[in-house]
């Protein structure tokens, strides 16, 4: 990054407002209990956390539409929630974040999934989740759909499918997703999960980690730039995917592309930093780099842009989403170092 990127991510940033996005895929609710350790309990080898604060911020899909939103974006979130207390504080969160709730199917039957961390000291001591798996309902992944039609009918310019393998995104909906939005000729954007990665054919783009990208690919984990440079060019032939996006935590992150016949790699390396929490960095990730890509920049410009993004979120305590102002000043970092 010179300064003529930089004066390059600002005009691309500059058309974030009001971008219309769709995102489709399993939201939660992240709760966070926050508190200090002075002491081991005498009933267990546990410590004993004194709480000192608590609250709850949107996870999974939900925090995907956050994050477009606080970039200035409008996302369209589509995805089903319970009739219950944790869809309610969700819901709250939304329209607090400004995130439209007209994609949001109620199903009596589900119950809205809810993972609560418990934090001392700036760790993580314990998570527990709430979730009753395989309770959705064929009439609410309908609606659903129906929604996502609706979206992409009012002139959304991309399509993230953000899977957490929670039920709302398995092989009948991913397929219907990825054709309506073929139709239009949006480009789809992907989290994947493992059990479903090679469903994700002919994408616009597929940003997994590097484990998920070897379990994707039913491969054992290897180290190393040229396992990742073989498995990127493999991944990319199998699916058929414009580009491949593999992060790698501290060691960056790799954008493979196709152009024409041929298969290109770009490394994009982070700035080292302090990092907090890993927690939501993937929801960042590729919500920047849809809501870049559909802002005009080209695939390398919005992967690096995805990749500031990142860095300023693990930097933060907990799910957490970047400002604009904080993208641009991570670029202005990346120069200055």
């Amino acid at each position: 990054m010179n300064k003529s990127g930089y004066k390059r991510l600002s005009a691309i940033a500059a058309g974030f407002r009001g971008r219309k996005i769709a995102v489709f895929g399993d939201m939660m609710l992240d709760r966070y209990i926050k508190g200090s350790v002075k002491r081991i309990s005498p009933e267990a080898p546990v410590p004993v956390v004194r709480v000192t604060s608590e609250s709850a911020v949107c996870g999974g899909s939900a925090n995907v539409a956050a994050n477009l939103a606080t970039l200035g974006a409008a996302p369209s979130l589509i995805s089903v929630t319970g009739r219950d207390d944790a869809a309610g504080k969700l819901r709250q969160l939304l329209e607090d974040s400004g995130v439209s709730q007209a994609g949001l199917i109620p199903d009596d039957n589900f119950v809205t999934i809810e993972k609560t961390r418990v934090i001392a000291e700036h760790q993580q001591v314990v998570r527990f989740d709430r979730e009753t798996p395989g309770h959705l309902s064929p009439g609410a992944k309908k609606s659903a759909l129906a929604a996502l039609e609706a979206a992409l009918k009012d002139g959304c310019e991309a399509l993230i499918l953000s899977d957490y393998g929670k039920g709302l995104l398995e092989p009948a909906t991913i397929k219907a997703a990825i054709q309506m939005a073929a139709r239009r000729r949006v480009p789809v954007f992907v989290d994947p999960k493992v059990e479903h990665f090679q469903l994700y054919r002919g994408v616009a783009c597929i940003t997994p980690n590097t484990l998920e990208a070897f379990g994707g690919m039913h491969l054992p984990q290897k180290d190393g730039p040229e396992a990742a440079e073989k498995l990127g060019r493999d991944i990319l032939s199998k699916l058929g995917c414009r580009t491949l996006l593999i992060t790698q935590g501290e060691h960056g992150m790799t954008l493979f592309s196709r152009k024409g016949a041929a298969l290109t790699s770009t490394h994009i390396p982070t700035r080292a930093r302090e990092v907090f929490d890993v927690t939501g960095a993937g929801d960042t990730v590729i919500s920047v780099l849809a809501l870049a890509w559909a802002s005009g920049a080209a695939p390398e410009e919005a992967a690096l842009a995805a990749n500031f993004g990142a860095g300023v979120v693990v930097a933060k305590l907990g799910t957490a989403s970047v400002t604009v102002e904080e993208l641009l000043d991570s670029a202005r970092s990346w120069i200055k170092a």
